[in-house]
This record gives C-alpha cells, sequence and structure tokens, in this order.
C-alpha cells in the first residue's frame, strides 16, 4: 500500500514510518522542511513538500495514495489562542484529505486522545470529549469517523497522554521540559491521577494495524500502562535530574493545566482482542530512566 503520512518525521511518526516501510508498504510524507525531507527520505520514504497549513499539499498527498494516517499537529500549548489555532489548522487539514478520499474505500487512520471517565479506566467504546481545552480535536475525529457513510474506511487511533521513546515524549515530556526550566519535578493537586502511557514503537505497530485491517468507523487504544501515577512519574523524572519533587499549582501547566490535573486511566484490552495487538518495549517509568541528566 502507498500511504499518505503527515508528522511523519516526529517520536510518534518515525516509528510508524519505519514499522510501515518494515512490514512491505511505501511511503509518501508530507515535510515542510528540508531537514524534514532529509530525515524522511534518510529513512526510505518519499517526500511531498508543504506544511499542514498547505490545503492543496494535503489534498494532493491523499489523493496520490492507498491510505492515509495523519499524526502532525503543532502541539503550541503556550497559550488557549495558540492551541486553538493549532486545532483549527489540524482540522482544516482532516477535512480536506477527508474531502480527497470520499467514495474511494480507501483507509484514513487519524488521531485523538484517550478519553477520561470518571472512576474507571476508559475504554474504545467511550465518547471523545468535545468540550475543554482540547475539545475541538474531539469533534474534529468523530466527523472524521463519519465518514464511513461517504466511502472512507476512517479509523482513530486513540494515543494515551505519553508516547515515549528513550525518556523522551508526551506529557512526561513536557513535565521533564519543565522541570528543567523551573529547577523543580512537579506535578499538579496531590499527584495521584493517572496517566495512561505507550512506547512509540509499540504504538506504531497499532497505527500500521488500523490502517490495514480497522474497520470503518472503529476507534482503538494504543495504551500499554494503564495509569500510572503522575507523582510516580514526577519521582524519575526528579531523581535522574537530580531536581526536588513536589506539587505545584496546576496553573503550571498553561491551557493543560486541567487536563494535567485529571485522573485519566485506560484500557485497550479490546485492541489487543480485536486487532491482536500486544505491546512488547519498555513501560513509561522504565523508559524515563533513559533520561540524561
Amino acid at each position: 500500500m502507498r500511504v499518505f503520512i503527515t508528522g511523519g518525521t516526529g517520536l510518534i511518526g518515525t516509528a510508524v514510518v519505519a514499522e510501515l516501510l518494515g512490514n512491505g508498504h511505501t511511503v509518501l510524507a508530507l515535510a515542510r522542511s528540508d531537514d524534514s525531507a532529509k530525515a524522511a527520505e534518510a529513512a526510505g520514504a518519499e517526500t511531498l513538500r508543504g506544511g499542514l497549513a498547505d490545503l492543496d499539499a494535503v489534498r494532493a498527498g491523499a489523493t496520490q495514495s492507498d491510505g492515509v494516517i495523519h499524526l502532525a499537529f503543532a502541539n503550541d500549548f503556550s497559550s488557549p489562542e495558540a492551541l486553538a489555532q493549532a486545532i483549527a489548522e489540524e482540522t482544516a487539514a482532516i477535512t480536506t484529505m477527508g474531502e480527497a478520499l470520499a467514495g474511494s474505500d480507501r483507509p484514513f487512520v487519524v488521531v485523538s486522545g484517550t478519553p477520561w471517565i470518571p472512576g474507571r479506566a476508559s475504554t474504545e467504546a467511550d465518547p471523545l470529549p468535545t468540550d475543554g481545552p482540547v475539545g475541538g480535536r474531539g469533534r474534529t475525529v468523530i466527523a472524521t469517523l463519519g465518514l464511513a457513510e461517504r466511502g472512507v474506511r476512517a479509523t482513530a487511533v486513540r494515543l494515551p497522554r505519553t508516547v515515549h521513546n528513550e525518556g523522551n515524549g508526551g506529557f512526561a515530556g513536557l513535565l521533564t521540559n519543565i522541570a528543567r526550566q523551573s529547577g523543580v519535578s512537579g506535578y499538579p493537586g496531590d499527584g495521584a491521577q493517572r496517566w495512561p502511557a505507550v512506547h512509540a514503537l509499540d504504538a506504531a505497530v497499532l497505527f500500521r494495524l488500523a490502517l490495514e485491517k480497522a474497520p470503518a468507523d472503529s476507534s482503538w487504544h494504543a495504551v500499554d500502562d494503564e495509569g500510572d501515577a503522575v507523582r510516580d512519574i514526577a519521582a524519575v523524572i526528579g531523581r535522574r535530574l537530580g531536581l526536588p519533587v513536589q506539587s505545584v499549582p496546576a496553573e503550571t501547566y498553561g491551557p493543560l493545566g486541567p487536563v494535567f490535573a485529571t485522573d485519566q486511566p485506560s484500557s485497550s484490552a479490546h485492541t489487543r482482542e480485536a486487532l491482536g495487538w500486544e505491546p512488547t518495549h519498555p513501560s513509561l517509568l522504565a523508559d524515563l530512566e533513559n533520561i540524561q541528566p
């Protein structure tokens, strides 16, 4: 299958490209810079120059391919306005690619986060949130899954709060960066809230499986660790960086403060049973031991 991928040179995308190429697919990667193009080509992918905001480019990529995996996101959490702009940019790109795929029965794999359900681990059957700081992403994914009625095999891989590799990535990576800047390895509240996690190489396998065989209008959880307490994550970060570990105000994390403070464990039992997905790489707490002081 010739697969068009956005975000193919990020932490997750690099793993997905390698997984696709290693299993007989070819890859056309959207590349917004010379460095991104060189990285994608070095990995063995073809490249299409353009960014997520270049709707002509994303339309062309989808049109030229047998399937699409969308991973790109601006990841600007500096302010509510910046986050809203990133979500709007992503929504326009996903909508454009979906229109290009309509009536073709080709696969379209999009990404979201796992939902949070009070009092229990979320499952694949639970709805995505459509309000709050990232509610716009949930609304876009729900609309994309509706493309099943227009002849698109649209499916969603829901990523946990941390997708990691060699101690980097996801919300745990943000905690690490903030700790380096502030001199404190912090966590909001009492730190008992739980975050799910998965290794990037395991997530990449699930993206391939969803592309190859997931039915239309289906959602899957790329979850290995069902939920690590945030204070335990902060404790490893603090030990690796030689910094004190303590509670800090949720406002420390800007527009993501309410999300960081929420207990949000998640299950992948259905995903494992239905798609035969089984994570094999290190857990988050083990992988954080790779953080360099």
